[in-house]
């Protein structure tokens, strides 16, 4: 176990504590954080797929944006990429509006119902995050945000394209 609180703090304790027990750690629990997160987000008050939720939170972040961008952003296929604008469309969520110079380009735009779900959504994730968080010990609240911060800090060091600093 890693002494996150003495004086050795950065060095682990036992051999179960190296990079990749700890990675394997992580994974188990980013694997339960994605499923809190699908329940959450199933528990909204429209219920949309993984991948409808990340084309409406990428028109959030870049409205206007064209087909071929959102397609470019979500790795998928410009076919794809219509036919879920589409369905997000025909449920009210998304706007298609032609390019006011380049007629030919669609953009894509957030209703305010598109706008509205994606704000449920973030709501009940967080109000998941936190109920989880808050069956946590103080301490190790404060231990586990140490560690993101580090992890966070230790990963901006690596060049963008790269896992670990063995790949560079």
């Amino acid at each position: 176990m890693t002494d996150l609180d003495g004086p050795g703090h950065h060095r682990a304790k036992g051999p179960g504590e190296g990079p990749e027990a700890v990675a394997a750690q992580i994974t188990d629990a980013v694997e339960s954080l994605v499923a809190l997160w699908s329940v959450a987000a199933q528990e909204a008050s429209l219920r949309l797929s993984p991948h409808q939720l990340r084309a409406l939170r990428t028109v959030q972040a870049a409205p206007g944006l064209n087909l071929t961008a959102l397609a470019d952003g979500l790795d998928i296929g410009l076919p794809t990429a219509s036919r879920l604008c589409d369905r997000l469309a025909a449920a009210g969520l998304l706007e298609r509006a032609p390019h006011p110079v380049t007629r030919r380009e669609v953009q894509l735009w957030l209703t305010t119902h598109g706008q509205r779900v994606l704000d449920d959504v973030a709501v009940r994730r967080a109000q998941a995050l936190t109920a989880a968080l808050a069956a946590m010990k103080p301490a190790e609240r404060a231990a586990l945000s140490r560690g993101l911060r580090g992890f966070l800090s230790a990963r901006a060091t690596l060049p963008p394209e790269t896992g670990s600093p063995e790949d560079s």
